[in-house]
């Protein structure tokens, strides 16, 4: 009879611990892949600020060959206009690069709050399926106390 209920104990403990394990690498597996999506993110913005970096080198040589022209063209006119109408191309160059820059931020920042939303999430999802199997296990060890009581009482009838 003790034999009986030590071994029905070291079962319940032995699932109970299979299960917490297996919550355990739930959880960590939602962590690295929490860890592996800001990483992806990180390398996108790195991609996207180099590709920034090499396309506004490219404009800037771009722009002082075509001020080099428009410079030879405005010498024969006013030498203001020249100066004026450069600072309006400068104004006009980050105008352009800073929408470009703000709308990959706020795409970022978008996939950021997407992905830590989802990881909150499955953390919840995670904590009610712990505690109903909680719920479940303490139920199922009662069930068979009362079956191993019920057990132990017809034997001593038949004793």
């Amino acid at each position: 009879m003790q034999k009986m209920m030590n071994m029905g104990s070291k079962e319940s403990s032995g699932r109970l611990s299979m299960e917490q394990n297996k919550d355990e690498e739930i959880s960590r597996l939602a962590i690295s892949e929490f860890r592996d999506r800001e990483e992806e993110i990180e390398k996108k913005k790195t991609e996207v600020r180099e590709k920034v970096e090499h396309r506004m080198g490219q404009a800037e040589e771009e722009t002082r060959r075509l001020t080099q022209i428009r410079e030879g063209i405005e010498e024969l006119a006013d030498p203001t206009r020249k100066e004026a109408a450069t600072v309006r191309k400068k104004i006009d160059m980050a105008n352009r690069e800073l929408k470009s820059l703000g709308q990959s931020c706020q795409k970022k920042e978008r996939e950021y709050k997407d992905a830590l939303e989802a990881f909150n999430e499955k953390n919840r999802e995670k904590a009610q399926l712990v505690t109903t199997l909680m719920e479940l296990l303490t139920e199922s060890e009662n069930l068979r106390m009362k079956k191993l009581e019920e057990f132990r009482k017809n034997i001593e009838y038949l004793q």
